[in-house]
């Protein structure tokens, strides 16, 4: 017995066995601290900024913990809106007066390149930025207090609550909120959004500015348009106030510019702009701009400008995906109090792929049928109504497409379908194609039966057993629907 106790004591105390198990023990307790954070968290923040860190040591003598992160941004990030979430999530694991120490390539995938950052030192730009003086205007005789309120020109109707969220603007919508929640700190200024047209990016920057009025209401945040601000430029040199002009917006503490392409080609007020852009920037004033194009794609635009649009972020706000589509025309259906199947829901977000101004407008349609006209809000509608929007390439749908994609669903081969077999998964399914060849296809039931070698009492019998089903199983009609909407794909 003793020599077995002392064999197993020289394994374990192995260094490569001792290192393993430590590596294997801060992980456990890692993840810990990363349940505590999920649970204090929106799933985007934390996947944004928690997912991708890992924790690769800990000292128990200095007890201090060592995290690997993507780069130093991470580390800004992390110190500037997180900290006390993630101090709280370290002490609950690893104990009172726990220290921290980021690690993070300055080269990417350059292991050769890695250094290490202990929380003594990551908050000095951070400290940094939350001592960044008031903002002054422009005049310095002007006492701050004496400067009127202006209307941000925001649409409260734009919210970050009604703003809905998946990959394809994740990102993006983590910046905003980041802007929105601490403008004291400057690690994104500029943002520059871009994407084409309907993505939410007027959305976007309105709910910037809509929130930190919210938090803040003395604080001089504007929305403008390049065409508005170009008008207005125009009108100042007319009226020989291009001055007054610049004064006003350089007393400005939140400027939000939309479109800023169409600024292209105007080079005098770029040149105004330009003298604006440096004088906020300079002063720690935040500026967020969209565009339909990245900075470096910006036709007819002074090259000066466009390098100081990429000192701060650029976010590419991409084309809503099915996720996205289909939260916004759910959230417009509870919105406009409509009552629309997840059939429909789906369809629409199936066919109408773009931006979410076209998925509005088709639902504006669909609320005028239902309360004007007094219709059901069909699949027949919705087809209907998109046709008058959208130009729709449909599938055309056949009996072999129905069976092949039921098929395939469920695993199986499609001749089986044709078969004799009597086993319950291959008879479901076949009772399937049934009822989607009657209801997608638009085929006969005698049809359906020549098709399958089945009687016309048979194929009836099926599409009554498939619509029984899908009232009382919810996990079959989600299938079911699943199918229908890949059929026209």
């Amino acid at each position: 017995m003793t020599e077995i106790c002392t064999a197993k004591s020289t394994i374990y105390n192995q260094p490569l066995l001792r290192k393993y198990y430590k590596m294997f023990n801060v992980a456990q307790q890692w993840n810990r601290c990363l349940d505590v954070i999920k649970a204090n968290l929106p799933a985007e923040q934390y996947d944004v900024w928690f997912a991708p860190i890992v924790a690769v040591d800990f000292d128990q003598e200095n007890n201090r913990v060592t995290l690997r992160v993507p780069s130093q941004f991470f580390v800004e990030q992390i110190e500037g809106r997180y900290i006390d979430i993630l101090s709280a999530a370290l002490k609950m694991v690893f104990g009172e007066n726990v220290r921290l120490t980021y690690k993070y390539n300055v080269v990417a995938n350059d292991d050769a390149s890695a250094v290490e950052q202990t929380d003594d030192n990551s908050s000095v730009k951070l400290k940094q930025e939350l001592k960044i003086r008031k903002p002054r205007v422009a005049n310095p005789f002007e006492r701050e207090d004496t400067l009127e309120d202006i209307d941000p020109q925001l649409n409260p109707r734009y919210t970050f609550e009604n703003y809905c969220s998946s990959m394809s603007n994740k990102l993006a919508l983590s910046i905003g909120q980041t802007i929105a929640e601490h403008p004291e700190v400057k690690t994104y200024n500029p943002l520059f959004v871009f994407g084409s047209t309907g993505v939410g990016k007027t959305h976007l920057l309105q709910a910037i500015g809509v929130k930190l009025k919210e938090n803040n209401p003395r604080m001089r945040v504007l929305y403008v348009s390049s065409r508005v601000f170009e008008s207005q430029y125009t009108t100042a040199v007319v009226q020989k106030k291009v001055n007054d002009f610049i004064n006003f917006y350089q007393s400005i503490d939140v400027l939000l510019l939309d479109d800023i392409q169409f600024l292209a080609g105007k080079e005098k007020t770029q040149n105004t702009f330009f003298h604006i852009f440096n004088h906020l920037h300079q002063h720690q004033r935040q500026l967020v701009m969209s565009s339909d194009c990245r900075p470096s794609d910006l036709d007819g635009m002074e090259p000066r400008l466009i390098s100081r649009f990429k000192w701060g972020m650029t976010v590419e706000l991409e084309k809503p995906d099915f996720v996205l589509r289909r939260k916004f025309l759910a959230m417009k259906a509870a919105q406009d109090g409509l009552n629309i199947s997840d059939e429909v829901l789906d369809f629409i977000a199936n066919n109408v792929t773009e931006s979410v101004r076209e998925l509005e407008g088709i639902m504006v349609a669909l609320l005028a049928h239902a309360t004007m006209l007094g219709q059901d809000i069909t699949i027949d509608l919705a087809r209907s109504v998109i046709g008058n929007t959208v130009k729709v390439a449909e599938k055309q749908v056949t009996f072999e497409s129905i069976a092949e994609t039921v098929a395939d669903y469920y695993n199986l081969p499609t001749d089986v379908l044709y078969g004799k077999s009597r086993k319950r998964e291959i008879s479901d399914a076949r009772q399937l194609v049934m009822y989607l060849a009657k209801k997608e296809a638009q085929m006969s039931s005698t049809s359906i039966g020549a098709k399958l070698d089945r009687t016309h009492a048979t194929v009836l019998h099926a599409c009554i057993q498939i619509e029984q089903r899908m009232s009382i199983e919810k996990d079959f009609s989600r299938e079911v629907q699943a199918i229908t909407a890949s059929l026209t794909q």
